[in-house]
């Protein structure tokens, strides 16, 4: 089995560009066709794109072991929420794999007779609760940080309150008439700004949790189109797919940024 899975691990970098490829090829088509450009260079790219997409499932024959063995070694971590969250992470993932290799024998004829509408829809699910998953995982852990760098703070000197007292002198001076609105408005907007600067500060500082954030956010965007839950067009779905490739294949060539457990 781990023989199997370092084996699988060789092909995923070439996955992935192949994947940041297939993308590009949809931006690509996406644009030629609004630029109303020759229609055989439009299905040109587009039969491009889709034979990547066949390659694609090809090299992910086996991922589902591999997902499968990553759920097994996450289902003992001490954190009960990073145990929730990334098990059933990857057990969905280990089942989008499946769907995806059933399509791929779709595709190719080796079971002529299947629905591929169906799994497609199917795979796609998996893959978005996997996604939803991996987002509250990366929320849980920036809100740890967060508590964290608050303490940490805290030791140091007290925050600034979240009161009248922030606001300027001549604020304060005004009439009651003139002055309920601002009192009533700024602090909860100080206090936004302040958390938000917070919490960029957090992930500029761990920039695999970053990454990772960012991968997962634009990927979300790519069942969610494909489910019909929220159109966004070919044009965005290749954008978002990729950036979302490159900053995975970031992760390939520097492992230290790739978010553990």
């Amino acid at each position: 089995m781990d023989s199997w899975v370092r084996f699988n691990a060789q092909s995923q970098a070439k996955e992935r560009l192949i994947r940041a490829a297939q993308y590009a090829c949809m931006l690509l088509g996406h644009t030629l066709q609004k630029t109303r450009a020759a229609s055989e260079l439009h299905r040109t790219v587009s039969d491009l794109e889709a034979h990547m997409s066949l390659t694609r499932k090809l090299l992910r024959l086996g991922n589902s072991v591999e997902a499968l063995q990553a759920a097994k070694r996450t289902i003992h971590l001490s954190d009960s929420v990073l145990r929730l969250c990334l098990t059933i992470s990857h057990l969905n993932r280990a089942m989008y794999f499946t769907c995806d290799n059933v399509l791929w024998a779709g595709k190719t004829g080796l079971l002529s007779k299947l629905d591929q509408q169906k799994w497609s829809q199917r795979s796609f699910r998996y893959y978005l609760f996997a996604l939803i998953l991996n987002l509250t995982r990366d929320v849980y852990e920036l809100c740890l940080l967060l508590d964290a760098e608050a303490r940490h703070r805290s030791t140091k000197s007290p925050p600034p309150p979240c009161d009248s007292s922030t606001l300027p002198a001549d604020h304060l001076s005004t009439s009651s008439s003139s002055s309920a609105l601002p009192t009533a408005v700024a602090p909860p907007l100080a206090c936004l700004r302040r958390r938000l600067h917070q919490a960029l500060t957090v992930l500029h500082n761990n920039p695999p949790l970053l990454l990772d954030l960012l991968k997962n956010a634009c990927d979300i965007f790519i069942p969610l189109d494909r489910l019909g839950i929220y159109r966004t067009g070919p044009g965005f779905v290749g954008t978002c797919g990729l950036a979302s490739s490159v900053l995975s294949i970031l992760t390939v060539v520097q492992p230290w940024l790739k978010l553990k457990p």
